[in-house]
This record gives C-alpha cells, sequence and structure tokens, in this order.
C-alpha cells in the first residue's frame, strides 16, 4: 500500500509542475524536431484506443507506449501490422504505408529479448526543379522511413516490470540520406488482488541529433572563367521528437462470460508538439474477443485552418481484436490474434491499420 501512495505522489506532483504547460507544450520549439515517423502508432491494437496504455501495455506492441510491457510475453510473441497512413487518395494527398513487424523470446525467467522493425514508404514521388516545375518530366523518387529496435524487459518482481529499447532511424532518398540513434525507457507497476490497477510512465525518443546528407545536396556550377566547381550544401541539424508518458489502468472484472471492461488513461508530454490527454475503454469477452476506443485530446484540436492547429487527426479512434487458439489443450495459451483500427483525421482521411499476432 505504502508503494502505491507513492506512485500516486509522484504522479500528482508530475502533473502539477507540468500545469501550467499541459495544453501548450512548447511553442518555440513545435514543429522543428525531425524523424516525425517515431510519433506514429504502427500497431493496430493499441492504435485502437488512442494509445493510452502506457501502464497496461503488453507484448510486442509495448515497442510504442511502453517497452515494460513485453515482459509479458510469456515464450514466444511475433506480430505484423500494415497501415494507411491518411487514408489512400484523397483531394490533398496519397496515403503513407506504414509496415511494421517484431519478435519477441522469453530468454530467461524474468527476461525477454526483442527486435522490431518499422517501415514507411510514400509511393513514387515526381521530381521538379526550378527550371523544369511541370510534373512528370524529369522522373520519380522514393523517400523511406525505417528504424529497427533491440529491447530488453525485465520483471525485477509480480509487481515491478521494467525495460529499455536502442532504436537505429534511417531517412533516406535516392541521393540524401539522414540517420540517428536514440533509446526507450520504461517502467509498470501492477497492484491490486487482481492485478487490476496499474500504473506507468516511459521515456522516448532520448538520442542524437540528426542531419541529412550525400550527393543530392551538392550542385556543380561554371564559374566565370569557365571552369566547373561543386558546391556542397549542409543541412541543419535536427533533434529526435522526445518525449514524456504517464499512464494508468483499471480493470472491471466480471465472472460471467470472463468479461472485462478496462479504462486507461494517459498524459503525453512532448518536447516539440502540443502534449495531449488520452483516455480509453476496452471491453473483452471469454479473452477471445475485445472492443476499444479511445479519444486523445489536445488544445485546439478542432480549430480550422490556422496556426491554432498543428495536427491532421481529430482524437476518435477505435477498434477491435479477435484471438483464435492454435491448441484444445487449455494448458497452451498459443494463439493468434487479428486486430483491426481506425484514427480519425480532418481534412484528411482517416488511418486505418490491420494486423496479426502470434503466441506460442
Amino acid at each position: 500500500m505504502k508503494n502505491i501512495f507513492r506512485i500516486l505522489a509522484i504522479a500528482v506532483l508530475a502533473l502539477t509542475v507540468s500545469t501550467e504547460t499541459v495544453w501548450a507544450g512548447n511553442d518555440a520549439r513545435r514543429g522543428t524536431a525531425g524523424a516525425p515517423e517515431l510519433l506514429i502508432n504502427p500497431w493496430a491494437r493499441s492504435a485502437g484506443w488512442g494509445s493510452v496504455n502506457v501502464a497496461n501495455a503488453y507484448g510486442l506492441e509495448s515497442f510504442f507506449t511502453n517497452v515494460a510491457g513485453l515482459t509479458y510475453v510469456k515464450k514466444t510473441e511475433m506480430a505484423y501490422s500494415y497501415s494507411s497512413y491518411f487514408g489512400g487518395k484523397s483531394a490533398l494527398v496519397s496515403a503513407a504505408t506504414i509496415n511494421a513487424f517484431g519478435l519477441a523470446q522469453r530468454v530467461f525467467d524474468q527476461g525477454v529479448l526483442a527486435v522490431y522493425v518499422m517501415s514507411m514508404g510514400f509511393g513514387e514521388i515526381d521530381v521538379t526543379s526550378y527550371n523544369s516545375p511541370e510534373p512528370g518530366f524529369n522522373g520519380t523518387f522514393s523517400p523511406t522511413y525505417m528504424n529497427i529496435n533491440l529491447a530488453y524487459a525485465h520483471s525485477f518482481s509480480s509487481s515491478i516490470h521494467g525495460g529499455a529499447a536502442v532504436k537505429v532511424i534511417t531517412e533516406s532518398t535516392d541521393n540524401v540520406s539522414a540517420t540517428g540513434f536514440a533509446i526507450d525507457a520504461g517502467i509498470q507497476y501492477v497492484t491490486g488482488a487482481d492485478d487490476e490497477l496499474k500504473f506507468g510512465i516511459s521515456l522516448k525518443n532520448i538520442g542524437n541529433t540528426m542531419s541529412f546528407g550525400g550527393s543530392g545536396l551538392s550542385l556543380t556550377m561554371v564559374n566565370d572563367a569557365g571552369n566547373n566547381f561543386t558546391v556542397e550544401s549542409r543541412a541543419a541539424e535536427v533533434e529526435l521528437p522526445t518525449s514524456m508518458n504517464m499512464g494508468f489502468s483499471y480493470d472491471f472484472l466480471f465472472d460471467k462470460w470472463e468479461q472485462r471492461l478496462t479504462v486507461a488513461g494517459s498524459f503525453t508530454s512532448n518536447a516539440f508538439l502540443k502534449d495531449n490527454f488520452a483516455l480509453g475503454l476496452e471491453y473483452s469477452l471469454l479473452n477471445k474477443f475485445q472492443l476499444r476506443g479511445g479519444y486523445v485530446a489536445q488544445r485546439n484540436i478542432f480549430s480550422a485552418f490556422d496556426d491554432a492547429r498543428t495536427t491532421a487527426n481529430t482524437g476518435f479512434c477505435g477498434g477491435a481484436s479477435f484471438e483464435i487458439p492454435l491448441s484444445k489443450d487449455k494448458d497452451n495459451n498459443s494463439s493468434i490474434s487479428l486486430d483491426y483500427s481506425y484514427r480519425s483525421a480532418f481534412p484528411l482521411k482517416g488511418t486505418h491499420s490491420i494486423g496479426a499476432t502470434i503466441k506460442l
């Protein structure tokens, strides 16, 4: 009980200290960070309730919200997710595609080792230049974002779980690229007679600066004497989008049909964006079907096209999962789950995600 009060006191203190900036973030630095793909949740299950599961994340999807949740992997877990970011062709933009794959393996009684790869593509984009601004005459290029994560999570007791991840970030086109490195860390605390109350905190994307380089930043010119020379531009360095996340969850358990209703909330303090509050609900039936929804609140999220609004997302999200056992043996927890989620946006179309997870 003393530990519960300590965690509550820390959470209250943190919220009190950040009260003046909770709805503001850092105005002077807003939108100046690099690697924005690190802020996009590629996993269908957790995206369905606004990535609110900082306290109760479990399995490979913990890579995005709180890496400590990897400790819930029983033996082996594999997951894949595909997202159509901002929903396909519209009058303004074509969708980006996100592919995520992860593999986790329990290596010790209390330890889990995991790897996760996320790739984001933008299709073929027309090359234009000052002298040839019309599209369709200069070929195309295909930007690619990718990050590779390696993590280890450890259960210090039945109530305290922690984890850390190292990630390599790459962004590239045909002739320009950038590379960065970052770490994530998180901890979860579980209490209650049925482990129904959970708290969590995580730090994400703490790393070095990134800058682009390559032949695409050089230009060959001719001087007055008729000699060729090459001028190379230096790209500015950008910082990574660091964030701190705090969350809680509570499970309402019902014996009939093994029903569960989970209420979860989280607060995200972004170093380069407006801060977010999220609230989500998840209903589970027979431990086989889950229905979830959430809302991510941000200051001025519904403002019209002006400087007050800084995101295309409008906060509403929802999703569902269906889990299929792979064995008739009740003691064998192997299964495959199919997941879907939707995140609303305006004026762009929403984001659809589908995924599958195999537990062995």
